[in-house]
């Protein structure tokens, strides 16, 4: 009786929390739900009431249509953008992933000269803005001829992403069994063997987790694409393509919030996809074992 009146008053206990977190997510996807409606809206019933004004006549959502998601993909370009956007984000995803890991790796378990003080300069290149980069790094492209080139920009992104992956995966990796480590060493493993059979399956949770980072700031990137792609229109991402949209086309905004919906659907794929790996990863370290 004692044990079912304390699950009861802890259950009433979290009942507030509970509420404040229903009402932080509603929150956060109620600028996301207005998106979807506004861009499956009529053009003509856009400028005149807004999103919200479909809950008032449920039944008119039966006539909303893909014409504006088509317009935008066909006539506008998106569609070369949303492909450009993947050819650039995946290499540029698993080029900084794959090197990263190898870093961390011999900065956790290798011993050789200047270990330490390598490291920090990689801690130290984490504050560095790569804003300081940008006019350098262009002008070294022009040189080699690798401006306007998916290759230049995937060699920017995977600078600007190798810091953070290899200070992230060497804390976790360095957090892993010592012993299994040095079992492994004495059974005749290798320091490939270990890291390919040992290193990289325990690691998957920190490694989603950069992913899902590196990815989302790739897909997402205006700065960095604009700077080192330009805006010619072969290989533009979407994020260049939306902005010339919103410069040339800035009243249609029922072409606005299709563009801008179909920029968010590879982030969300891919965060839903992996959130599991990543809530581990993050939480990774937090609570001792």
């Amino acid at each position: 009786m004692r044990k079912k009146f304390v699950k009861n008053s802890e259950f009433w206990k979290k009942i507030p929390i509970h509420i404040f977190i229903l009402i932080i997510a509603f929150i956060w996807t109620l600028p996301t739900a207005g998106l979807l409606i506004s861009s499956l809206r009529q053009p003509d019933a856009m400028l005149a009431t807004g999103w919200w004004s479909v809950f008032e006549h449920p039944f008119e959502l039966t006539q909303y249509h893909l014409g504006n998601y088509i317009d935008v993909i066909q006539s506008h370009g998106m569609g070369q953008a949303f492909f450009n956007s993947l050819t650039i984000s995946i290499p540029a995803t698993i080029i900084p992933i794959t090197i990263s890991t190898f870093a961390a790796y011999a900065f956790a378990w290798m011993e050789f000269p200047g270990r330490q003080f390598l490291f920090i300069i990689v801690v130290c290149l984490l504050v560095i803005p790569l804003q300081t980069t940008l006019i350098p790094i262009l002008q070294m492209y022009r040189n080699f001829g690798l401006s306007n080139t998916f290759l230049g920009v995937w060699l920017a992104h995977t600078g600007y992403g190798l810091p953070l992956g290899i200070y992230l995966l060497r804390d976790y990796i360095g957090a892993l069994p010592k012993d299994l480590i040095e079992a492994a060493k004495v059974d005749g493993a290798s320091h490939l063997k270990i890291f390919t059979k040992l290193v990289v399956p325990l690691s998957m949770p920190a490694v989603a987790s950069f992913a899902v980072f590196q990815f989302l700031w790739v897909w997402n990137d205006l700065l960095v694409a604009l700077v080192y792609l330009g805006g010619t229109p072969d290989v533009a991402p979407v994020t260049i393509q939306l902005t010339n949209i919103v410069g040339s086309r800035g009243q249609d905004w029922y072409l606005l919030t299709a563009g801008a919906f179909i920029s968010m659907i590879v982030p969300l794929i891919v965060f839903f996809a992996l959130q599991h790996y990543f809530v581990r990863g993050i939480l990774a370290g937090s609570i001792k074992s």
